[in-house]
């Protein structure tokens, strides 16, 4: 966006003050060169009114140009072509407002010059215009400037989600900015701020989490985006999305129907949006989703009573690809959806291929009074405010100072610490963190040296794809760099070669690279039977075996997980492998948190905190290294890092303070990082009052339904206060680090108080 106009030029805009703009289309090529495909050089313009000025409130500035506008120059600017379908002679002619890159849609060669030239032709082609609007051009820059090769890809948002970390994500938003700045382009169709709450979604991995407190804490990435103000050097244009309900869909189904009560619709999936309001957001995308049975494409109440009205959004909204097609149900958009589409509030249209077509549509439903000009003005206004506001009059131009921070080390270091930091601990047994000298490791699974799996849909094509798809360092790749001296690491994709000389295995498994539609998955959510089998061939040869999956949403591994010595997802961690294995080897203690619950088995979806489901991993469930928690001393019940429908309350039992009740079955308490060490231990006493009901206690080690390692039996002891110390004995070993899950059993109904525990040798 940056390259600035010569003051000769504004001289003449301003000049021109109070002179008639009536201009005839046999006029429009009037004092313009033609432009050759690449070009970067600056048209002059036609001696346009003085809208322009920068000295001038943005207000008067659009109200200016508003009043010299034609109804094709105000639909021109309601309407988004893709590159692909756009000349620049029809940017021109048609005044069109808005151009994208659809995913996977680049210039040829794929290089941050490419882009700029691109851009820069579109822009002086816009520039050229009767009135010389220029257009506003929107990406996908889901998780960096991912159409881009050569860019930095970052964690996707459930990565993102796993930090807890504001200040990093709005530098991140930063560093994305930037890079985006390099290519010209103003305008970022991000971030997607749904609630995911069902992990079949082909779309988790671009939320934040699965409660709305997350994607309201991860809105500082807009902050970053836009910086502080949209003119800013560096600074781009963020979009909320997708408005509203995507992620509560019923069955988890892509573009599908949210059916819930308005009461869970704003108590759920508003909150985030209510933020980027709060936060400035220039933009707001509607979702291809229904709420009970009434796409959002058309639903007034939701984009002109609840956003526009109640939350007081003045940016402008714009379409999702082709969104308006879907709201009839049938394939392509006829005169009724424009209608209705522009009446509910949609400003902007993203009709990639049908731009013509959709001109005339609009075009006819004004003059036949089935669109107000009012909504047209709005839309407009809303429009041109933030071109205005962009800066886009004074600096059209790509500004290339930027264009060297792509994929530019200062911008991969932010990424490697933000893949640290999204790395979630989920079991131990004291393998981790692996020694960096004097070991020798082996290293399996097909997502381990390949940068195309790790960084997952949306890079480089749509739906992202297999191989080394652009530049960064693999998972591998990290672990061999990071290996010190007297370590070797070995490498097999199917495990084969493994034997028992080795100290540890890593086998870095997940899914395969995946986009919306396409990574639904109604059936199984399981490992495939390759990583299946990979992971088999490692413990078959009696070498503890860490699990590192990459993975775009929590799977399906209940069954599996008992053989695993280490566990850790690294969710889709982007191009800087590295910061997965500075995890591994302890150089950054873990310190991420679930951002999601995770699914005993797929059968439980949708899962989530509160839902009185018992998870395997509990939301914001994650590990870490260091000082555990000792067993052998007392652990109070209410120190617990997770739980599942209990609550504390006052004691009276000796030393005061609190205790955990209301314990009936199905519920669960977590305690992590519990360092048993060696030997076993052999007893654990339990400090327990009960009023009358019965049932057990029993102790897990790892998940709420990990391996049972004692038992305690629960009669009545007279009263919620009166309190006894029953001690049982292990039935299972409990050596080295583990989390300490309790799980309670029984005919139903409240049962018992949990006061303390203990371990004992």
């Amino acid at each position: 966006m940056s390259q600035t106009i010569p003051n000769v030029v504004i001289a003449g805009w301003i000049a021109v003050f109070g002179v008639a703009c009536a201009v005839s289309t046999d006029d429009e090529s009037r004092g313009h060169e033609d432009v050759a495909e690449g070009s970067s050089a600056v048209i002059t313009p036609f001696a346009h009114l003085p809208y322009p000025d920068p000295s001038l409130p943005v207000a008067t500035r659009v109200s200016q140009l508003m009043a010299n506008m034609t109804l094709d120059e105000k639909i021109g600017q309601m309407t988004q072509a893709e590159r692909a379908s756009v000349s620049n002679a029809n940017v021109t002619s048609f005044s069109l407002g808005s151009i994208l890159s659809g995913g996977g849609s680049a210039p040829s060669p794929n290089n941050p010059t490419s882009w700029a030239n691109m851009y820069d032709s579109f822009q002086n082609a816009a520039i050229a215009s009767r009135l010389g609007i220029p257009i506003v051009y929107g990406i996908d820059a889901v998780h960096g400037h991912n159409n881009v090769f050569g860019a930095t890809m970052f964690p996707h948002n459930i990565g993102l989600g796993a930090t807890r970390d504001q200040a990093l994500v709005q530098q991140i938003g930063r560093a994305v900015a930037e890079e985006v700045s390099g290519t010209g382009i103003d305008w970022d169709f991000a971030p997607c701020l749904c609630v995911a709450r069902n992990d079949r979604w082909g779309r988790t991995y671009e939320s934040f989490g699965e409660k709305p407190d997350l994607p309201v804490q991860m809105a500082a990435l807009i902050t970053g985006l836009q910086g502080s103000s949209l003119s800013a050097s560096g600074s781009i244009m963020a979009t909320a999305k997708h408005f509203i309900g995507d992620g509560g869909t019923t069955n988890g189904t892509d573009q599908g129907n949210t059916q819930i009560s308005e009461a869970d619709l704003r108590a759920i999936h508003l909150p985030p949006f209510r933020e980027a309001v709060a936060r400035g957001v220039g933009s707001v995308m509607i979702s291809y989703s229904s709420w009970n049975g009434v796409k959002d494409h058309g639903n007034q109440f939701l984009i002109t009573s609840l956003l526009k009205n109640e939350l007081g959004f003045s940016g402008f909204v714009v379409s999702d690809f082709n969104g308006i097609d879907q709201i009839d149900g049938q394939s392509g958009f006829t005169a009724a959806e424009v209608t209705q589409a522009i009446n509910a509030g949609i400003d902007m249209v993203m009709v990639p291929t049908a731009w013509q077509n959709f001109i005339s549509t609009l075009r006819s439903e004004v003059q036949a009074g089935r669109v107000p000009m009012s909504r047209i003005d709005d839309a407009n206004r809303r429009i041109l405010t933030k071109k205005f506001e962009l800066g886009l009059f004074e600096k059209p131009l790509t500004d290339r100072s930027f264009t060297g921070t792509i994929g530019s080390a200062a911008h991969r270091t932010i990424a490697r610490q933000a893949v640290r930091e999204s790395q979630v601990l989920l079991k131990n047994t004291g393998v981790l963190p692996i020694a960096k000298t004097n070991n020798k490791i082996f290293v399996a699974g097909k997502s381990a040296d390949n940068i195309g799996l790790q960084t997952g849909g949306w890079t480089i094509s749509w739906q992202g794809s297999s191989g080394n798809t652009t530049t960064g360092t693999t998972i591998l790749q990290g672990i061999r760099n990071g290996a010190g001296s007297g370590t070797t690491v070995t490498f097999n994709a199917s495990g084969s070669g493994i034997d028992s000389s080795f100290k540890v295995a890593i086998a870095v498994v997940g899914e395969n690279p995946y986009a919306e539609g396409a990574g639904d998955r109604p059936n199984s959510l399981s490992l495939d039977s390759t990583d299946l089998g990979t992971i088999t061939t490692l413990r078959n040869s009696g070498v503890p075996v860490v699990v590192v999956l990459v993975s775009g949403r929590p799977l399906d591994i209940g069954a599996e997980l008992s053989n695993w010595n280490g566990l850790i997802a690294a969710w889709l961690p982007g191009t800087e492998g590295a910061g997965v294995a500075d995890v591994l080897y302890g150089d950054f203690a873990p310190t991420g948190k679930l951002p999601s619950t995770w699914m005993q088995s797929a059968s439980q979806q949708p899962i989530n905190d509160g839902d009185g489901k018992p998870a395997l991993f509990p939301f914001g469930f994650g590990l870490t290294y260091g000082t555990g928690r000792n067993p052998y001393n007392m652990i109070e019940g209410e120190s617990f890092d997770s739980q599942s429908g209990v609550q504390t309350e006052a004691t009276t039992d000796t030393g005061g303070g609190q205790d955990v009740g209301f314990i009936a079955p199905g519920d669960s308490i977590g305690y992590t990082n519990v360092d048993f060490g060696t030997p076993t231990a052999a007893t654990v006493t339990t400090r327990l009052a009960s009023a009358a009901n019965s049932g057990t206690i029993q102790y897990r080690l790892d998940s709420v339904t990990g391996p049972i390692i004692a038992s305690t039996p629960v009669s009545g002891t007279g009263g919620w206060q009166n309190w006894v110390s029953v001690t049982s004995t292990l039935s299972g070993a409990a050596t080295g680090r583990h989390s300490v899950f309790i799980t309670f059993t029984g005919p139903g109904g409240d049962f018992v108080n949990i006061n303390w525990f203990r371990f004992a040798r």
